[in-house]
């Protein structure tokens, strides 16, 4: 039986531009390829689940226009259970414009409506029990603390995307997970710490109950485990397409975790999960099998414990 995720956050439209190089002014550019996809973090992140073997369920918000009935059909069309999404009457579904180089470093224009996310689902603690883990993103903060809270009663994983907000609700949401994976920017905005390491370790200190855990793009991904400092290696591609690769990642964890992989395991295949992605262009659609993820753990660098 494969193992069940509710993922809880982003539900966008996005409308993906290659171009040759990010546009550093006024004028107009143009693209060579393009593609339009429902995705955001929580659905990409479901996605990356759904890729690699596992169940996941999309708790999410859309408007009741063809934007959203749009969303919903692509994805569930890619696996994903959308019958728990929320349907927001008069509220237009969020957007997104993207622009990708040829580096595969990319510019986002997101608009997110905010009556999307007035008001949130009722959560009972028989739904959540009824998941092998949890794993909310930063967009929907009020259902994400609902749902954090209820995992952690429930006794199963409850895992937080600490991607950029405002500091109140990274805050909020790190200190009721027990798994919490920040971006580099999101970790930055919280402490004063430069260096990799140094920083990595504060947020441990700060977030006590949780395993936290830092990715740096290339430079991989440290984390705390216990008072040991460890660092996996990314693995080494040519990126073509970013987009999604930090969902990539978490997705991945997820259901690492859920399946009862270690941390290390999990962030292994969260890490090649990620750099695969990232070779393919078209957000969310790079995201590999587990045949392929599987193939790639053979080629990643093994972790080290850098302070024990």
């Amino acid at each position: 039986m494969s193992k069940r995720i509710l993922c809880v956050g982003a539900a966008v439209l996005d409308t993906i531009f290659r171009v040759r190089a990010l546009p550093s002014g006024e004028g107009k550019i143009l693209p060579y390829e393009m593609v339009q996809v429902a995705e955001g973090m929580a659905s990409s992140a479901a996605y990356a689940i759904v890729r690699l073997g596992g169940s996941a369920t999309l708790l999410g918000s859309v408007g009741d226009d063809d934007t959203g009935r749009r969303i919903c059909d692509d994805l569930a069309q890619a696996g994903i259970d959308t019958s728990a999404m929320s349907v927001v009457a008069g509220a237009p579904s969020a957007l997104s414009t993207i622009l990708v180089d040829d580096r595969g470093d990319r510019l986002i224009v997101p608009f997110y409506d905010t009556r999307l996310h007035h008001t949130i689902p009722q959560i009972s603690d028989e739904m959540i029990a009824g998941f092998d883990a949890v794993l909310v993103d930063v967009r929907w903060a009020k259902l994400a603390r609902e749902v954090l809270r209820a995992a952690r009663r429930a006794g199963i994983p409850a895992i937080l995307d600490g991607d950029v907000a405002p500091s109140e609700t990274l805050l909020s949401l790190a200190e009721i997970a027990d798994h919490i994976i920040f971006s580099e920017p999101a970790a930055r905005s919280l402490t004063e710490a430069r260096a990799q390491a140094d920083l990595v370790q504060e947020l441990a200190e700060r977030f006590p109950q949780a395993m936290v855990c830092v990715t740096f793009g290339p430079a991989g991904a440290f984390w705390m485990e216990g008072t040991q400092l460890h660092h996996q290696p990314a693995l080494q591609v040519r990126a073509v397409d970013t987009l999604a690769a930090g969902d990539a990642f978490h997705g991945a964890y997820a259901l690492a975790v859920a399946e009862g992989l270690g941390t290390a395991d999990a962030v292994r295949l969260g890490s090649v999960t990620a750099a695969l992605k990232c070779t393919v262009f078209g957000g969310r659609t790079g995201m590999p099998l587990r045949i392929e993820a599987d193939k790639a753990l053979q080629q990643l660098p093994s972790s080290s414990v850098l302070r024990p």
